[in-house]
């Protein structure tokens, strides 16, 4: 009997054997702004600027700037040399500082560039921005060490014990010598060594 069953079975034709005779079609959705383009008209070309200011045209100069700088550009060159530096004094701007050529030189004048460094005496500047280095710390101290750390920097407790333990290794960068001052006595009173630099 169960033969049977199974013989009409496979001769019935099954669900998965029919063959789909209309495929689903691709469905696009509505899109409400779409205008089909005319495969006939050109693209548009726009009017882009010569060059791009985010501000946008500035306003014309007053009548009075204009005229100030028509007496400017009438002075003699000596009284043109003396505006740059009376414009700082009288506006307070801070004095623009010369940047030195020494060591530049380039090809075959690079040696009597170094000669003629060599020769000029160099003024020693005064350091005004310092770094303290850890140099090392107590291991029985390790812990007074890293609350320390953790107090001047706003780091983490992971991220400051990972800084502790790459001892030497510089904690802080470009400070006052008094804040370096500060940060080595503490970090001496809780265990650590440490230099600035």
């Amino acid at each position: 009997m169960r033969f049977v069953k199974l013989l009409r079975n496979l001769r019935s034709p099954s669900i998965f054997s029919k063959k789909i005779t209309n495929p689903p079609f691709q469905c696009r959705y509505f899109q409400h702004d779409f205008v089909p383009r005319d495969p006939t008209s050109k693209p548009k070309k726009y009017k882009y600027p010569a060059v791009y200011d985010p501000y946008g045209p500035l306003p014309p100069p007053s009548d009075k700037v204009v005229q100030l700088a028509d007496r400017i550009a009438s002075l003699p060159p000596e009284e043109l040399q003396q505006i740059g530096p009376a414009l700082t004094f009288k506006l307070s701007l801070p004095k623009i500082q010369k940047i030195s050529s020494e060591g530049m030189g380039v090809g075959s004048q690079g040696g009597a560039a170094k000669s003629g460094a060599a020769e000029v005496e160099e003024k020693k500047v005064e350091k005004t921005a310092f770094d303290v280095k850890l140099e090392k710390f107590d291991a029985a101290a390790k812990i007074k060490v890293i609350k320390e750390v953790r107090a001047f920097t706003n780091l983490g407790l992971k991220e400051a014990k990972e800084l502790v333990e790459k001892a030497p290794v510089l904690l802080k960068q470009g400070i006052t010598k008094e804040e370096a001052n500060e940060i080595i006595e503490k970090l001496k009173s809780a265990g650590g060594v440490a230099v600035m630099e």
